[in-house]
């Protein structure tokens, strides 16, 4: 099926479904000679995984990862690289009552629109699910792009109304939200708590600062660097938006306030967010993503079913109140994925 694969030097294909018997991924265009731990993909993993805290999903996966192909006595080999993770928490009938209902929000209608058949179990490939075998993938690129020098950061900014009002880098970690602003984290745990417990979800922002990047990186017109990370972020089905630097604000500045001045020791700021005309400044790279409230709620609505009949459908079972905890670690696999590809793709034209 097309549509599951991304990259164009360094290449990423996941397969899988919710709750079937595993999600996996296969990596193409990966450094041979690179030494890389399974201990090290399985942090990543650790991070994405539910059950984290009473804000997040309580499905048990500890999507432990099975390296399968592509590695050799710890490191890499230069074929193509290939990572398992089986399910152990499948509940396919926890979804028999809505089977044939469509849950609002949810890629339920518009999947058997375009296949003529879907996967009610968790919505099959449509889950978030399907973003660990992102991270899997993501965590061979990070190690690819630190050889590099290139970090990559993502922490949540909003969730809801709630704002952060600081950036405490130390504190990302230390709290289940994964927000820069450990005062804001505990109004925004209430509010998540809060949500879950009357059957609602919420939404919110995540940012994301990738640093160490060198200039040059993009290719112009359609492959600009800014275009390919709008693209990876906005194929995560949560997103629903998203702006780098000054973003949106840009629209009510001036020319002469919105353009990045430049003198002999560097740029005087940095409202493009690292990239101009699709390529990297080297300055550090900034974007946010709008992250859309969780579709599977308990809350009464209105929907169809597979017949076109009216119905109301209530959805109960195991879903995350708040994507943005658990979405930030996806968030930074899918930029290196990126800037890994670009890297390769910068050294393929020079050379």
């Amino acid at each position: 099926m097309a549509g599951n694969t991304f990259g164009e030097r360094f290449k990423i294909s996941t397969f899988g479904e919710s709750h079937g018997e595993a999600v996996g991924v296969i990596i193409d265009g990966v450094t041979p000679g690179v030494t890389i731990e399974e201990s090290y993909i399985q942090a990543q993993m650790d991070r994405r995984k539910p059950g984290q805290s009473s804000i997040t999903s309580p499905r048990k996966e500890y999507d432990k990862i099975k390296v399968l192909s592509g590695m050799y006595e710890g490191k890499t080999t230069g074929t193509p690289l290939s990572i398992i993770l089986y399910n152990t928490d499948m509940r396919p009938e926890a979804y028999g009552d809505i089977k044939d209902s469509f849950r609002p929000g949810h890629a339920d209608f518009t999947y058997l629109k375009k296949y003529g058949i879907r996967d009610h179990r968790g919505s099959g490939r449509a889950s978030g699910r399907e973003t660990a075998a992102r991270v899997a993938a993501g965590a061979v690129a990070r190690k690819l792009i630190e050889q590099r020098g290139v970090s990559v950061l993502a922490y949540t900014t909003a969730v809801g109304e709630i704002t952060i009002n600081r950036f405490d880098e130390a504190s990302i970690e230390a709290n289940p939200v994964r927000t820069c602003d450990p005062d804001a984290a505990i109004q925004m745990i209430e509010k998540i708590e809060s949500l879950a417990k009357a059957g609602d979800s919420c939404g919110g922002i995540v940012e994301c600062i990738i640093r160490g990047v060198d200039p040059g990186l993009g290719e112009p017109a359609f492959d600009k660097l800014d275009a390919d990370l709008a693209k990876a972020m906005l194929s995560l089905g949560a997103v629903k938006g998203i702006e780098f630097g000054a973003g949106f604000s840009a629209a009510n500045m001036l020319g002469s306030e919105h353009n990045d001045q430049m003198t002999s020791a560097g740029f005087l700021t940095n409202n493009s967010g690292g990239i101009i005309g699709g390529i990297s400044t080297g300055q550090d790279i900034v974007f946010r993503v709008a992250v859309k409230p969780p579709s599977s709620i308990s809350t009464p609505q209105n929907t169809i079913n597979v017949d076109g009949e009216d119905t109301v459908i209530v959805t109960e079972g195991r879903h995350d109140p708040c994507i943005c905890p658990r979405i930030v670690p996806v968030i930074e696999a899918m930029a290196c994925l990126v800037i890994e590809d670009h890297y390769k793709r910068q050294a393929a034209l020079l050379n």
